[in-house]
C-alpha cells in the first residue's frame, strides 16, 4: 500500500493527514512534493498527522528530515502528530525524536505554533 496524502488548513496552519507507507519511490516523493508545494506557496507552519501511517523505511526517515530541513529554511515549522509505536520507536533508536518536535494532541500541536 501507497502513501496517501491529504491537506487541510486550520488557522495560519497547513496539517497534512497521511496514511499508508512512506519507503522508497512513490511514497517518500509523495511526502516531498506535498511539502514542497506547500513550501512554495508560502506556508510556514506544517503539521504531518502520521496517525495512519504504518511503516517508516530509511528512505522515508531521509524524506521527513529533508521535508523538516526545507520547511526551516525557509523560516518555517514543520512538526510531527500522532505518531504509530513502530514510527515513534523508530524516531527514538535514530535519535530524531529530539529533532522533531512530536505531539499526540491536534490542539495542543496547533498552539504550539503560536
Amino acid at each position: 500500500m501507497s502513501i496517501k496524502a491529504s491537506t487541510r488548513q486550520v488557522g495560519a496552519t497547513a496539517i497534512v493527514d497521511l496514511s499508508g507507507r512512506i519507503t522508497l519511490g512513490e511514497g517518500s516523493s509523495t511526502l516531498r512534493e506535498t511539502v514542497r508545494d506547500l513550501v512554495s506557496k508560502g506556508q510556514k507552519t506544517i503539521l504531518l498527522n502520521l496517525g495512519d501511517v504504518t511503516y517508516i523505511d530509511s528512505s522515508g526517515i531521509g524524506e521527513l528530515v529533508s521535508s523538516f530541513t526545507t520547511v526551516k529554511n525557509q523560516g518555517g515549522q514543520l512538526k510531527l502528530l500522532n505518531l504509530q509505536k513502530k514510527v515513534h520507536d523508530l524516531l527514538q533508536i535514530t535519535k530524531l525524536y529530539t529533532v522533531f518536535e512530536v505531539h499526540t494532541d491536534e490542539a495542543a500541536a496547533l498552539k504550539s505554533f503560536a
